[in-house]
């Protein structure tokens, strides 16, 4: 009988724990918000067999008269325990054990282990309330990190204040935004001592982070991404840090799953605009303006690229000439990519606003390095590989495919097809596809059906395990083919 109460026991602690690191995987793919979780996950039915279903199980057990009951319960932990362990093997995002996810398991074995206690001094049966302090240590857990960012806060808005002379620089759009930061900060280190948000750290806590443990304060231009997934997002950034400059790049319907329409992604990108020092903004001519956007913030608007001509882009690099202050300018750059004109003409105009010499932005752009994961050529193996992985949008992925079209020998693609878009942008893409492409490697299964459908010519491989495409690639690929990694998408999109 003793034994069978250890057993229970330990069966009840493995069972809550796998909840605890199902749920706080999924809360950290999702920037820690419930509400992503409940009603934005790509995947619902996971929260159907690795949540309801246990949980209704796990509660159902215990109204079952022992020893039956005992054995289902242990029974359920077992296939429970060995569900998420294969479940886990099969993420390539899995979770990373950062100090707010080592603070929330701590908190939690501290709850559970004076929930036993006191169990155990009522002579109570613990079974039914050892959910309880996966809910005390989330409650808990979130009321700590609020306290700790509000001191954060703080610290970042001292830290700014004392660093009265650095210039601020807000990037934000749908497409391009972390292309136009990098590019900004390779212009302008010609020269400014530049920092520039790391990786794609967009989000108000996350560059609340980065001022505190990273802008050093003989930094002179602090380049800041601002992405969004509500509105709202991006005006806390634009109040929090009152950039300088503005610079908002091509809006479009990316993300449209949680912004619903495409006027709520204009407004919510425009937020930018917000600060109360802002002294111009350069912004996408072809981006529509908010229709209550106040008469002043327009005058201080400047679009980008006003005049572009000459433009060659293929596997070699990019060459364009753009018009600034009704003079024509010359430039060549490495990066791949038409639209990255676009994007460099930005960067340019930022730099000639800054008092760089035209030669010494012609010089940096020359030399600029191609952002990893955004068109970037790689030689190896005897083949030609372009890794796209971080560029999820139709224009970007299309110029992609164009540019591949000029390679003479035999093109694989690899692709999820375009995440949190439309039915319609992805029935395109596949029409692009079908066009240039020998073999289509349809990776997920988010837009596998609509793709699959709409490409007829190319060769189609489905792969709903992205862990076996390094040996899918082995059998179907030949030396000097041309391989494209086309957007990309963890496994629980």
């Amino acid at each position: 009988m003793e034994n069978m109460f250890i057993i229970d026991t330990i069966a009840q602690w493995v069972f809550v724990l796998c909840l605890a690191y199902y749920g706080m995987t999924n809360l950290q793919w999702y920037n820690y918000s419930f509400k992503r979780v409940f009603f934005m996950h790509h995947k619902r039915l996971w929260h159907l067999y690795y949540f309801i279903v246990p949980v209704i199980v796990y509660v159902g057990a215990f109204f079952i008269p022992t020893p039956v009951g005992d054995y289902i319960l242990i029974a359920l932990s077992v296939l429970y325990f060995l569900s998420i362990i294969v479940w886990s093997i099969k993420l390539d995002k899995k979770l990373n054990f950062t100090p707010r996810v080592v603070k929330f398991f701590i908190i939690f074995f501290i709850f559970m282990l004076l929930n036993e206690s006191l169990c155990f001094l009522l002579d109570i049966d613990s079974g039914l309330l050892d959910l309880m302090p996966l809910v005390f240590a989330s409650v808990i857990s979130r009321i700590y990190e609020r306290v700790l960012l509000n001191r954060y806060i703080v610290l970042a808005k001292e830290k700014l204040d004392i660093m009265s002379r650095l210039i601020i620089i807000g990037v934000t759009g749908s497409y391009g935004k972390t292309s136009i930061k990098n590019f900004l900060a390779q212009i302008l280190k010609e020269k400014y001592r530049i920092y520039a948000t790391p990786r794609s750290v967009n989000t108000y806590t996350g560059i609340i982070a980065d001022i505190n443990q990273n802008l050093d304060y003989t930094t002179e231009i602090y380049i800041v991404e601002a992405g969004a997934r509500l509105k709202g997002d991006i005006a806390i950034i634009s109040h929090f840090l009152n950039p300088h400059y503005a610079v908002i790049g091509e809006v479009g319907e990316q993300h449209l799953e949680y912004f619903k329409n495409l006027d709520n992604i204009i407004e919510t990108k425009f937020e930018l605009l917000q600060s109360t020092r802002l002294k111009k903004a350069f912004v996408f001519k072809d981006n529509p303006i908010p229709k209550h956007l106040d008469t002043k913030l327009q005058k201080k608007i400047v679009p980008f690229p006003e005049h572009v001509r000459n433009v060659e882009a293929d596997l070699s690099g990019t060459k364009f000439e753009l018009c600034i202050k009704n003079e024509w300018y010359s430039f060549e750059t490495m990066v791949l990519g038409r639209f990255n004109v676009t994007n460099l003409s930005a960067a340019i105009y930022m730099g000639v606003e800054l008092g760089l010499r035209i030669e010494d932005i012609q010089r940096a752009v020359k030399r600029i390095e191609p952002i990893p994961h955004r068109l970037n050529k790689i030689e190896i193996n005897q083949k030609l590989i372009i890794d796209d992985g971080f560029n999820g949008n139709l224009k970007g992925m299309k110029e992609a495919i164009r540019l591949a079209s000029l390679y003479e020998g035999r093109k694989i693609i690899v692709t999820p097809g375009i995440v949190e878009s439309t039915k319609e942008a992805n029935i395109e893409l596949a029409r692009a596809i079908d066009g240039v492409f020998d073999i289509a490697i349809i990776t997920g299964e988010l837009n596998a059906k609509i793709l699959s459908s709409h490409i007829q010519r190319t060769q189609k491989i489905i792969l709903k395990d992205k862990a076996m495409l390094e040996d899918m690639l082995k059998s179907c690929s030949q030396p000097r083919d041309l391989v494209l990694f086309s957007n990309d998408a963890p496994s629980y999109i």
